[in-house]
Order: C-alpha cells, then sequence, then structure tokens
C-alpha cells in the first residue's frame, strides 16, 4: 500500500521529513519481548502471506469465533527499538503480515529487518538486521517461509535465510537495473519459485516480474509490466507499473500479479491518452516461463493513482474458476481464471461519477479541467487485500475524496473531505453487495476471516470484528498504537503488527511492536 501518500494526506497534506539515511546505518538498540499472566500461550499457524497459495486470507484452524472473540487478551508484545523504532517516512514500522510456521513468528520491519519470535512468548530467536529504509510506497514488504527458508527483498536485493538460525543462503544484488524501480513486495514461494516484483521503475518497461530459483537465486523469467515508454513517467521522472502485493499462485499452473497504475498527470492523460498496457490490470502468467496467458485491465489511461494492486484470489464463480481482482479504483472484479473474460465487477465505497474519465478522454469524448474532485480519491478505493469464505467477497474501501487544483497534479494535491471507510461483503456468484458495514476511520489492516466473524484494523489503532452474515461490528479493541498492516490469525491467536504509523501533522503514533492476543 501507499503509505507515505496516506500519511502525507492524513497530515493534512503536509511534508514531513523522512527517516535519515545516516541513521538507518547506525547500530540498533535490542528489541524487546513482554509475556503477560493470565493469558493462553499462542498457537497455530498461518504459513503464507496471505494464509494460504488461493491468497483467501482464511484462518485455516482458528478456534475464534464470536462464541469466544471477547475473551480475547494480550498475551505477549514485541517492541521494536532504535533505528528500527523510528520507522520509514511516517509510515511506522510494520506494514507486513506476519507468517507462523512451526511455532514461530517471522516479521521483517520497513527498514528491512528480519525478525524470527517464538510463537509462544515473543522472544526474539535470531535477527537478520539491515537497516535499509523501503525507498517507495513504503512497503508492505514482508517475507515468504518454505522449505525451511525465509525469503525476503531490500530496495535491491533478494535474500534467502536458514528459518533456523536466520544465516543468508543466498543474496542476489544484480537483479533490477537502472529504471526498473526497487522491491517493495512480500514475496510468494511455490513450486520450487520465488515469485516477486518491482515497483516505480522509469524506465521503458516500467516495473518488472519476476521469478527466481528457491534453491539458488537464479533468474526463471522476467515480464515487464509497461510496453513502450510512458510519457507521464519521462515527464515526472517518476515509475509506473510493477506490483508490490503479494501473487497469486494458481493450481491451473500460472501466477498473477496486481498491477500498479502509469503515475501520469492529467495533463499528460489529456494530452497523450493510452491505455497503458499493462498498467492497472491484473495480469496472468505461465508460472514456469513467464509468458503472458491473459491479463484484465481495470483503468485504461488512468491518470488518478488507482493502481489494480491487490493480492488476486483464486476462486468460483457459477462453478467456473475465477480470479478475484481491485485496487483503489474501488472496484472488485471477477475474472474467468483461463481466460481472463470479465464476469461481473461491482463499486465498493463512495463514488462521485467519474470512474470512467480515463476511459473517455482515452476515447476524446470528455475534456477535463482543474480544480475536478475524485471519490474514490488517489489514496481510497480498495487499498489493502480482501478475503474469499463460502459465496461471498470480503472488502475494506477507503472514502476519501481528493482534489486536483491543478491539470499537472498525478494524486490530486488536496485533500477534498475527511477518510472514513466501509467493510462490504459481495455475493461471489454475482457480485451484488450482501451488507455494508461504515467506519469511522481508514481499514488498514486487510480483511480476515476467522470462522463466523472477518478482523481488520483501523489506521488509529482499533482492532475490529465483525459478524460475517450482518457486517455488525460485534468485537472492537484499542491497540497501543497506531496501525497500517495486516494482520495474522493462528489457532487461538490474532497478531497485530501495529506499526505506529503518524496520524497528524505533528506526528503522534510510534512506538511499534507486534501484539499477541489470545483466547483461553
Amino acid at each position: 500500500m501507499r503509505m507515505t501518500k496516506i500519511r502525507r494526506a492524513a497530515a493534512g497534506a503536509c511534508l514531513l521529513a523522512a527517516v535519515s539515511l545516516l541513521a538507518a546505518a547506525c547500530s540498533s538498540a535490542a528489541p524487546t519481548a513482554t509475556v503477560f499472566s493470565g493469558a493462553a500461550a499462542p498457537s497455530g499457524s498461518w504459513p503464507y502471506p496471505n494464509g494460504n497459495l488461493a491468497n483467501t486470507r482464511v484462518a485455516a484452524g482458528s478456534v475464534i469465533s464470536s462464541a469466544n472473540v471477547s475473551k480475547l487478551a494480550e498475551a505477549w508484545t514485541f517492541k521494536l527499538a532504535g533505528t528500527a523504532a523510528a520507522g520509514v517516512d511516517g509510515a511506522g514500522a510494520f506494514a507486513a503480515t506476519p507468517i507462523v510456521v512451526n511455532g514461530v513468528v517471522y516479521i521483517q520491519d520497513l527498514d528491512c529487518n528480519v525478525y524470527a519470535l517464538s510463537l509462544a512468548t515473543g522472544k526474539l530467536l535470531w535477527e537478520y538486521q539491515l537497516n535499509m529504509p523501503e525507498k517507495s510506497g513504503p512497503g508492505p514488504n514482508g517475507v515468504a517461509v518454505s522449505g525451511g527458508r525465509v525469503f525476503g527483498d531490500t530496495p535491491y536485493t533478494v535474500f534467502a535465510l536458514s528459518a533456523a538460525t536466520g544465516k543468508a543462503i543466498w543474496v542476489d544484488s544484480d537483479l533490477l537495473s537502472k529504471g526498473q524501480g526497487s522491491f517493495e513486495i512480500q514475496p510468494q514461494v511455490a513450486d520450487g519459485r520465488v515469485y516477486l516484483a518491482s515497483a516505480y521503475g522509469n524506465g521503458p518497461g516500467g516495473g518488472v516480474l519476476m521469478a527466481l530459483s528457491a534453491a539458488t537465486g537464479k533468474v526463471f523469467w522476467r515480464f515487464n509490466t509497461l510496453l513502450g515508454e510512458d510519457p507521464g513517467v519521462q515527464a515526472l521522472g517518476a515509475g509506473a507499473g510493477g506490483a508490490w502485493q503479494t501473487p497469486l499462485v494458481g493450481s491451473d499452473g500460472s501466477v498473477t500479479f496486481g498491477i500498479g497504475n502509469p503515475y501520469q498527470s492529467m495533463a499528460s492523460a489529456i494530452a497523450h491518452p493510452a491505455a497503458q498496457l499493462y498498467t492497472d490490470s491484473d495480469v496472468n502468467l505461465d508460472a514456469a516461463t513467464g509468458t503472458l496467458r491473459w491479463y484484465y485491465q481495470g483503468v485504461p489511461n488512468d491518470f488518478k493513482d488507482y493502481d489494480m494492486q491487490i493480492s488476486p484470489i483464486s476462486a468460483s464463480v457459477g462453478g467456473v474458476p475465477a480470479v478475484i481482482g481491485a485496487g483503489k479504483m474501488g472496484y472488485v472484479y471477477a475474472m474467468n481464471a483461463a481466460t481472463g473474460a470479465l464476469l461481473w465487477k461491482t463499486p465498493v465505497g463512495e463514488h462521485n461519477g467519474h470512474d470512467d474519465d480515463s476511459l473517455l478522454l482515452l476515447e476524446h469524448k470528455i475534456t477535463l479541467t482543474a480544480p475536478y474532485t475524485i471519490l474514490p480519491g488517489s489514496l481510497g478505493g480498495v487499498l489493502t487485500n480482501m478475503a474469499v469464505a463460502g459465496d461471498t467477497v470480503y472488502v475494506a474501501t477507503i472514502d476519501w475524496p481528493i482534489t486536483f487544483t491543478t491539470v499537472n497534479a498525478v494524486d490530486g494535491n488536496k485533500a477534498a473531505g475527511p477518510a472514513t471507510g466501509e467493510v462490504e461483503a459481495l455475493n461471489l456468484a454475482t457480485g451484488a453487495v450482501e451488507w455494508d458495514t461504515k467506519v469511522a476511520d481508514m481499514p488498514l489492516g486487510a480483511v480476515t476471516v476467522s470462522n463466523d466473524l472477518i478482523f481488520t484494523v483501523l489506521y488509529h489503532g482499533v482492532l475490529i470484528a465483525l459478524d460475517r452474515s450482518t457486517g455488525a461490528i460485534v468485537y472492537r479493541h484499542q491497540l497501543p498504537t497506531s496501525a497500517n498492516a495486516p494482520i495474522a490469525i493462528a489457532g487461538n491467536a490474532v497478531l497485530v503488527p501495529a506499526g505506529g504509523p503518524e496520524i497528524s501533522a505533528s506526528g503522534g503514533g510510534g512506538h511499534p511492536q507486534l501484539v499477541a492476543y489470545t483466547v483461553p
């Protein structure tokens, strides 16, 4: 997610100082773990970034339900210290989902440090210290665990560590060329391959999708996410396409990535309208070769920084294998998994009638001038990952209007209202809205299913659970600090990375920590 932008707008669009790179090179104080008496020890697993390879975010084996959620108690907390605790560019210190395998929690902070903790106590088992702040986004970054190895990335390297000791097995720092952006993704690992991507590539091909050998780090294939040069990128010197949310590894031998926007201004979209393939698309590739199988583009000629970045989900729609995608344009799409053909699409959250303007510019059917207000704004729509369980898609959205005061703006440059949100349930077969619950803050903890509940986290630090059938909020808990990272649910535990992002122009947040809550 683009937390730099969220933090700036949350601070009234103020520009706050970034964390010093010199400070990032200094030694860090040791993190600390505290165990609380009276709570059950956590046990269970969350083995993939989105719970499973299908990206459904369903907590298999969870015992947490509406019958016992009120009994959640703090079992332990793991607090960062020193350089890592300062966070990155106001976005806090954690933006990634924890991974839980064999009684160990693995998590990466936004300075790219990796920690292995005891699931039972939160005690630090080992740390792979890098102190290399994320360059873009920042984040979400994060790790994947497979075959006794931990896989992760820094802005310009990818590494594999021993899951038992944290010692480096291989490190590859020659994967990206000039203009190909930087890494900020939580990878996926399957069938001996590590799938990941760069973002913000300002060269002719934009960000790059790739697959590496899990054994050696050798590159199996690459795929450029932009065909030719993007006039907007060339004019602004920014980056286009790429991906930063975990891809979907399908059972049909494919891998699907959600692709970012072309990062062009309104003026560029007016003067040089183009589809800008494969931006704002779900791209389905042969997992072994990287060959394009199909793509579906949600927003051609995007100038609103909308992205179709969400981790795609494997599902079945009316008996047809499908891929469910979404992005900041505030739409959820169901696509045929074999062809990419659209099965249905549904707007979620609030919209103010400008959804098709990018396409209409491409077709030379409208003209636009500033001031120009969009809803969802560049910081809204579906910003964090969805869930699918049973016959329902669960999605968290952000309602935040943004105004372009000049046609030369890329993201819009003035907040046009407060940032609120919604959690919605859509019928998997038709896309129809089953229920819609308003929340007074931005839901940024993704959506996670645990039996008859769905969980998410609000930006100012509130963990909530909703009834899956009705959308009623049945549980609410104030976290120790603000949060913008997805949770993990493992057995009897909810693991919440509360990274402490800034919440106002004067700062706030801070005190980043990973907190484990358990039911008896």
